[in-house]
Order: structure tokens, then C-alpha cells, then sequence
């Protein structure tokens, strides 16, 4: 079964839209918007596993250069 989550992302001044488009080159992210708020960047993906969604989170998204923090909710109902 897989796991869908909400992403949401707080970047460097500056980075949000460019780290919009590389997190929409990654595969498993369904969406990736640049956003106004305390987050940056809001993304949804989706993954095998809780666990290949935490691995994805660190070594994906955290990764790269510019993030500064993540925020993950996960979707526990769905239609």
C-alpha cells in the first residue's frame, strides 16, 4: 500500500522557486507549488513505505541546497 504525504518545506530567502523546480524532477513527487505563508514550498509525494518516505524526505528533499527545515503529513484518509 502506498503512503501519500504532504511536504511542506521552509527554504533560504530567495531559493523557493528554484528549489520548487528541482523537487519536481524527483521522481515520486506528484506536486511541488511555491507558496506564500511560514512555508516555501508545499509538495506531495508518494512511496512505497513510511520508511521509504523518510528515507526520500532526508536524502531527497533535505538535501538539497537551500532547505532549510521540513514539516511531513502524512494522509491517513483518501478517496
Amino acid at each position: 500500500m502506498a503512503i501519500s504525504a504532504y511536504i511542506f518545506i521552509e527554504t533560504t530567502q530567495g531559493k523557493a522557486r528554484g528549489i520548487t523546480r528541482e523537487i519536481t524532477k524527483i521522481p515520486g513527487v506528484k506536486t511541488a507549488h511555491s507558496v506564500t505563508g511560514p512555508y516555501d514550498v508545499v509538495t506531495y509525494v508518494e512511496a512505497e513505505s513510511i520508511s521509504v518516505l523518510g528515507d526520500f524526505i532526508v536524502t531527497k528533499i533535505q538535501a538539497i541546497p537551500g532547505v532549510l527545515r521540513t514539516l511531513t503529513n502524512v494522509v491517513i484518509d483518501s478517496e
